[in-house]
């Protein structure tokens, strides 16, 4: 009489423990076919300099990226790369809503929303470069990647938490390698600096939220050891101290004075700060000069990508 009272309830165990195995291996199966195109889709482009909406092919999108992001005269490697990455930074962008937020778009011309478009610089190694790439993404679990990219990550990339104040948990594709880029790039794009009175500071210090009041220094507060990047900045003032993220200070004094967080030196001269540094951008993913270098030794636009990108599956989702 016991097992008899005892044996709906057994029952009902395992129909639950079932379903709940059912509804892993499903899921898993669902996740591992990954993303699936049957043809080059078609977006809709909001262009920021006109104000104007057109739809176009992806493929035919990707070439003004590829344009829009890389010099006319680098190597056909380099752009292809850069193709694949810009790829899937789109479908992956597109894939969060896009730029539905903005324009009611898919996306748009306007980089600090998206990707840099020019057309009217594409030539025949950039067509050629995103013709032989086409349909292909990175992947990874199944999923499309944050095919983040910037102009010059300094000699080494940096993770997206600390270089770009990415507030998710840090992706698992994202890696901090070293870059071959000082072979190709000139010196003058390699390095920079910065110059601000100690009103522009404090200025800086507002819009950020905080304030010490009269700024008498800035100092680095924290440093990720393995990419130089600065995590924290502090200013020091008549009125105490305070810390801000290296990438809230550089969004706020703006992304070409201080081109990046690699910070390698900050002088005080009499009411003036000079901050000195390194890179050109976040410095998370691609680095273009380092694909342009690896380009030159005679990498393929596979083995570069995955040098920045070492855990990504590249697939081709259409012909």
């Amino acid at each position: 009489m016991r097992s008899q009272r005892y044996l709906p309830a057994a029952i009902i165990a395992v129909v639950v423990l079932a379903g709940v195995v059912f509804y892993f291996f499903t899921r898993r199966g669902a996740e591992e076919k990954g993303p699936a195109y049957k043809k080059e889709p078609e977006i809709s482009v909001y262009f920021h300099e006109d104000q104007t909406t057109k739809n176009m092919p992806l493929e035919e999108y990707l070439m003004g990226v590829v344009a829009g992001e890389m010099r006319g005269d680098w190597p056909l490697e380099a752009y292809a790369a850069q193709a694949i990455v810009a790829r899937s930074f789109t479908l992956e962008y597109i894939g969060r809503g896009g730029g539905k937020e903005f324009h009611q778009t898919d996306i748009c011309t306007d980089e600090k929303h998206a990707q840099a478009y020019n057309a009217g610089a594409i030539t025949p190694d950039i067509r050629r470069a995103v013709e032989m790439t086409r349909g292909e993404v990175m992947t990874y679990g199944g999923n499309f990647v944050k095919g983040w990219f910037s102009a010059s990550c300094g000699g080494r990339t940096a993770p997206a938490v600390v270089a770009l104040g990415y507030t998710e948990e840090e992706p698992e594709y994202i890696a901090s390698v070293n870059c071959p880029e000082e072979s190709v790039i000139p010196e003058e794009e390699l390095y920079w600096s910065a110059r601000f009175s100690r009103a522009e500071l404090g200025a800086l210090l507002t819009t950020l939220g905080e304030s010490v009041g009269q700024v008498l220094r800035l100092e680095v507060g924290e440093r990720h050891q393995e990419s130089h990047r600065v995590s924290r900045l502090d200013f020091i003032g008549t009125e105490g101290r305070a810390g801000v993220r290296g990438a809230d200070f550089r969004r706020a004094a703006g992304p070409e004075k201080v081109r990046s967080t690699w910070i390698t030196d900050i002088q005080q001269e009499g009411e003036e700060v000079i901050v000195k540094g390194r890179g050109f951008g976040h410095g998370v993913g691609l680095c273009q000069w380092g694909a342009h270098a690896l380009a030159v030794e005679g990498k393929d636009p596979h083995a570069i990508v995955k040098h920045y990108y070492p855990e990504v599956e590249i697939k081709k989702l259409w012909k």
